[in-house]
């Protein structure tokens, strides 16, 4: 039995496995669109690793 809440709405999802909600992971396509909508919208987004001041190489590079 799984037991997981929509990360849109909250609603509780219960049941046997996923394949009992069609828009799993999401409670319903609505919340599904919503979310795809927040992705294209920008409203979500991906962390871009800190990097330092340009010219402050933390690591020496010589070739070969």
């Amino acid at each position: 039995m799984i037991k997981v809440s929509c990360p849109i709405c909250g609603q509780v999802m219960q049941g046997q496995d996923a394949s009992e909600w069609p828009a799993f992971p999401f409670c319903s396509p609505r919340c599904r669109t919503i979310d795809l909508g927040r992705w294209l919208g920008e409203g979500y987004g991906i962390a871009a690793p800190d990097e330092g001041p340009p010219g402050e190489d933390t690591e020496e590079f010589e070739a070969p």
